[in-house]
């Protein structure tokens, strides 16, 4: 028995046309082949990052500086007077000192001047009103200094601006006893500072009025020498 094909689905009909599509599709396929193209897969550089080191802001801060304390007050002055600085020497030429021209000098008009006696050889020395007037020479001459120094201390004031600057200085002040008692001729014959020069100045014209020095009996004028020590402690 000979099968027969139904002519519905009878592929020999379609071979042309599925030979044709074969190759157009395998003609597509190779021209894409040939079209395709590829990429590097690698990326591309996008640059570098250059992290800056960032310096660091620094605030300065001020402190409120602080005032130092007030320093302590200077200590209180101290005058040195020492009995063997007493010097009994002959009157110095008054032109060799070393004097202030702004020192003052009062001398009276009706006053002459009188030749002194040195104090450490005149017969009867002044003394002051407290000495015992009949003691000896010697007692008298140690009773007259001491009343000299004791006045100086008691009577002292350090000058306000020698004080600050720190100034120490030994004065030599020369002056004499009249023959009525009174402290004359009062002249500084050593030191530099004007302030503790008037001061010494000062100290030794306040000296009041003493029992006049005697030589045979009769009032003298008597030359007399007192250094006075300024020390700042």
């Amino acid at each position: 028995m000979i099968l027969k094909k139904n002519p519905k689905y009878d592929l020999e009909k379609k071979r042309t046309y599925f030979i044709q599509l074969g190759l157009v599709l395998s003609l597509l396929f190779v021209i894409i082949a040939f079209e395709w193209k590829t990429y590097d897969q690698s990326l591309s550089s996008l640059g570098s990052l250059e992290l800056l080191d960032l310096e660091e802001e620094i605030i300065p801060l001020t402190e409120k500086e602080l005032k130092p304390p007030p320093p302590p007050p200077p200590p209180p002055p101290k005058i040195t007077i020492v009995e063997d600085d007493i010097i009994i020497e002959e009157e110095l030429d008054i032109e060799e000192a070393d004097t202030d021209e702004e020192e003052i000098i009062e001398i009276l008009e009706e006053e002459e001047e009188e030749e002194a006696v040195l104090f450490a050889v005149v017969e009867d020395p002044p003394i002051f009103y407290s000495c015992n007037r009949s003691a000896s020479r010697e007692e008298k001459q140690a009773c007259f200094q001491q009343g000299v120094m004791k006045h100086i201390v008691d009577n002292f004031e350090y000058p306000a601006i020698s004080k600050e600057m720190g100034i120490s200085e030994r004065i030599i002040v020369n002056f004499h006893v009249g023959k009525d008692g009174k402290i004359i001729n009062v002249q500084v014959v050593r030191g530099q500072d004007k302030h503790l020069k008037a001061e010494a100045l000062r100290l030794v014209k306040s000296i009041p009025n003493l029992i006049p020095a005697k030589q045979r009996g009769q009032a003298v004028s008597c030359s007399f020498t007192v250094p006075i020590s300024f020390t700042l402690q």
